[in-house]
Parts: C-alpha cells; sequence; structure tokens
C-alpha cells in the first residue's frame, strides 16, 4: 500500500470520525434500534416502520415551523398550543351532521377542504401575533410565545368546552391516514408524501430564496443584518407567520390521524420539536441549521419512543429519558459554539 492510499483511508477514517463525533445522539440511538431489533420481535417490521413514518412527518412539520425561530436566535413555545387549538378546531368542523354529540350543532357540515383552508389561516393569525409581538413590542421570544401559549390552551378549552371531540366525517380520517400498497404489509403512509413535499419546499426556501439567507443572517448576527440592508423585522414577522401555518397543518393532520381531538392534545410538541431540531443540527445559538438534519433528528427522537416502548420501560420514565436527551443535545450544541469561538 502506497502513501497515497494511506493517506485517502486516514483521510475517510477522519471524516468518519468528524461525522460520528459531531452527531453522537444520533449514532447511539442507531446503536441502540439496532440491538433493540435484534432482541425484540416486530421491531424490525413493516407495521413498525408505518408507525414510526407516519408519527415522525407529523413531528416534522412542526419542527419545521420552529426551525426558522431557533435559527434567527428565537424560540416558540406556543408550538404544541397552536398544534392542540388547530387539532380542536378541524375537528369540531370536521364533524358529521348526523352525529349526536357535536360540539356546535349550529354549525353546517362542514367539506374538509374548507376546513383545512379556515385552520390554516387561523394559524397564520397566531404566528403573525406572535411575530408582531417580538419584533414590534420588542418582548424575547421566550416570554412572548409563552404568554400566546397560555392564550390559546385557553381558548380551546373555551371553544371546545374542554370536552373531547370525536364524530368525525370518515373522508377526513380515512384520506388523511391512507396508504399506498399492502404487499406482505409494507405500505407507505399518504402523511410521509405530505412531509416529503413540505420537507423540499422548506430546503428551497432556506436554500435557494432570499428569505432563507436573511434569516441565516438574523441568527448570525442580527444586527450586522440589519446594517447591510436585511429587513429584520419583515424577516422575522414572515419566519413566525409561518411557523404558525406549520402547526395549523400538523393539528389538522394530527386530530384526524388520532380520530379525536381535544385541547391538550399536542402538549409538549413544542419540547419535542426543539430536541429533534437541536438533535438534528440546528443550533440553539442561532444561523445554523438544515432541512434534512432536522428530518433525521425527528426521526431520531421518534426512535428513541419506540425503543422505550418495545423494552417495556414505564411511559412514565419515557418522558425522564426524553428530558435527559434534550438537555444532552442542547449542551453538546453549546459546547460546539463555545470551541468554535
Amino acid at each position: 500500500m502506497d502513501a497515497k492510499q494511506v493517506n485517502s483511508n486516514e483521510s475517510a477514517f477522519n471524516k468518519i470520525k468528524k461525522v460520528v463525533t459531531g452527531n453522537p445522539i444520533v449514532f447511539l440511538l442507531l446503536i441502540a434500534a439496532i440491538i433493540v431489533g435484534c432482541l425484540k420481535d416486530n421491531f424490525f417490521s413493516w407495521a413498525n416502520f408505518g408507525n414510526l413514518v407516519s408519527n415522525t412527518a407529523v413531528r416534522f412539520l412542526i419542527a419545521l415551523g420552529v426551525s426558522g425561530c431557533l435559527i434567527t436566535k428565537g424560540t416558540d413555545l406556543s408550538a404544541g398550543r397552536q398544534v392542540g387549538f388547530a387539532a380542536v378546531v378541524a375537528g369540531i368542523l370536521c364533524q358529521r351532521g348526523d352525529y349526536t354529540g357535536r360540539l356546535w350543532k349550529w354549525a353546517p357540515e362542514m367539506p374538509i377542504g374548507v376546513v383545512l383552508i379556515i385552520v390554516i389561516v387561523l394559524g397564520l393569525c397566531w404566528g403573525l401575533i406572535n411575530g408582531l409581538i417580538v419584533t414590534k413590542l420588542h418582548v424575547p421570544p421566550f416570554i412572548a410565545t409563552l404568554g400566546t401559549q397560555t392564550i390559546i390552551y385557553g381558548i380551546s378549552l373555551v371553544i371546545s368546552d374542554a370536552q373531547p371531540i370525536g364524530g368525525f366525517q370518515k373522508i377526513y380520517t380515512s384520506l388523511i391516514n391512507g396508504r399506498i400498497g399492502n404487499v406482505r404489509g409494507f405500505h407507505l403512509p399518504y402523511l410521509l408524501f405530505v412531509a416529503v413535499i413540505f420537507g423540499l419546499l422548506f430546503w428551497f426556501i432556506y436554500n435557494m430564496t432570499c428569505h432563507g439567507k436573511y434569516m441565516y443572517a438574523i441568527g448570525g448576527n442580527e444586527v450586522a443584518a440589519e446594517v447591510s440592508g436585511v429587513n429584520t423585522t419583515n424577516t422575522l414577522v414572515r419566519i413566525y407567520a409561518t411557523a404558525g401555518v406549520m402547526y395549523a397543518l400538523a393539528g389538522y393532520l394530527l386530530a384526524a390521524k388520532s380520530g379525536g381531538a381535544s385541547a391538550s392534545m399536542g402538549q409538549g410538541y413544542e419540547l419535542e420539536a426543539i430536541a429533534g431540531c437541536t438533535i438534528g443540527g440546528v443550533s440553539t445559538t442561532g444561523g445554523i441549521g438544515t432541512v434534512p438534519g432536522i428530518l433525521v433528528g425527528v426521526l431520531v427522537f421518534e426512535l428513541l419512543k419506540i425503543i422505550l416502548q418495545f423494552l417495556g420501560v414505564n411511559p412514565y420514565y419515557n418522558y425522564v429519558v426524553q428530558g435527559l436527551v434534550i438537555v444532552l443535545a442542547v449542551s453538546l450544541d453549546i459546547r460546539k459554539y463555545i470551541a468554535k469561538k
């Protein structure tokens, strides 16, 4: 073996080492999944794969919404409650006309396409409110979205009368839970294609548009971005408005996927989204993050939940493990930032 081959092998090894050390949580969880798959029956099954894909698809949409806020050194703690609000509104409006337990008996049975538009418009409004509070009132994103989180949850309780919502139109649940193919258990949920479409759309926005460039510039240095001519106010408002739309879409899909809705639906999803983004390389210090990385982070976080289920871990301990993963992911991100400085 000549010197050139040795250098090539060392270079390849260094690249692999850099990837592994840069994403330790991802690789640890992948190793854990392989071990559990070898020990537990049905872990490597098409049914489990379909469940993983469906859960990841909805969470991925939420994470895409949160990612813009994180990249610009902000956050959105209202994400989960916005998802719940959208699920409640969609659930109420998509109830069958002949369902005896209809919450709004005075409302007509509405086409699910019209309901989707209504839900998205409401989500856009919530996002605009968050964006305006952050940019015009100069309230820190953490406090601003913490306040709107509580407001949204209260409104969800009021309009749903704190009751579980069911009796959905069959087309609503069957369409959202539909799938392509069923050969020997293999199938692809429709939700997968929704996630792929929005993943590609966000990749294009983040990498090929001025809005994406402005977003990363603000995350890197907001003052410098503003001095260079970036309209930081408009950009931030667009980011939070877009996030609101993504939460609304996720809530609409989640209600149908679950076959029911309530004001508590979506609770804690903002933390899962932030964790998925952070695991996937979105830096809490701003200016860094990719759509493929977000997908990997969300996928791995959902994989963690399935691993814990197959291991028979008490569901209450799941929150402990997930919380530890979140703290570890953020601490590693901060450590990278300090090392770069």
